[in-house]
């Protein structure tokens, strides 16, 4: 599993934080995926790393502009972790 964070620019309302959510789940297979506008950032949890410069055409695509992204090993955190 693959966490991706990512910094985007223009989000300014839970409408910015879906059209973002839906765009990414149209054209990538993810787990789960939540945007913030406070704090322009949205983060994704995949099964396997995602294509950063297709992230970023289809964030751009939506009319916000993508600023950066970090990509980790996503760890589930347990019950009794």
């Amino acid at each position: 599993m693959t966490e991706t964070k990512v910094t985007i620019d223009g989000m300014m309302c839970g409408m910015c934080e879906a059209h973002i959510n839906d765009a990414v789940r149209r054209n990538f297979n993810v787990k789960k995926v939540t945007s913030s506008h406070s704090k322009g950032m949205t983060t994704i949890i995949s099964e396997s790393a995602l294509d950063t410069g297709k992230l970023k055409e289809i964030i751009e695509s939506t009319g916000y502009k993508m600023t950066g992204v970090t990509q980790k090993p996503y760890v589930k955190k347990g019950l009794f972790k």
